[in-house]
């Protein structure tokens, strides 16, 4: 299975202009050095790797918990991409992942435990293991 992204830029690094689309359609997007390196308008490839970040680990948080007979009823993640110059020029530094899981049934412990497990073994956690990732992860009700 292949999933596909595509990346246009024009220009040099701080005038140039750039376009993002997902092979499925879903999304598209404008991008440049200041949606990326200031607060301007627009994407950046940090707020798509934290989209997929989140994806991932709600998906596969929600999976664990049904596997164990505790099916979820919403799990909302937040992925936090730290971008960061250090002397080497820019880096991620870390990603911060927040998560509030509705879960019926279940103990506030188990979901943490499920939580942490996923935040080290979810695909594109797995994929970014290099980063240091950190988890806050609530059970809100159950």
């Amino acid at each position: 299975m292949d999933r596909k992204a595509e990346a246009r830029w024009a220009g040099d690094l701080k005038a140039g202009r750039g376009n993002v689309k997902l092979g499925s359609g879903a999304f598209e997007g404008a991008y440049s050095f200041v949606s990326r390196f200031e607060d301007g308008p627009g994407t950046n490839p940090e707020e798509l790797l934290g989209a997929a970040h989140a994806g991932c680990f709600s998906m596969a948080l929600a999976h664990a918990l049904a596997t164990a007979g505790h099916p979820a009823t919403s799990i909302t993640t937040t992925a936090t991409v730290h971008l960061t110059k250090g002397a080497t020029g820019f880096a991620i530094s870390g990603i911060d992942l927040v998560t509030r899981g509705v879960v019926p049934e279940v103990s506030a412990e188990t979901f943490q435990r499920m939580a942490e497990d996923t935040k080290l073994n979810c695909i594109v956690s797995r994929a970014l293991a290099s980063v240091p990732m950190k988890l806050d992860a609530q059970l809100v009700s159950g």
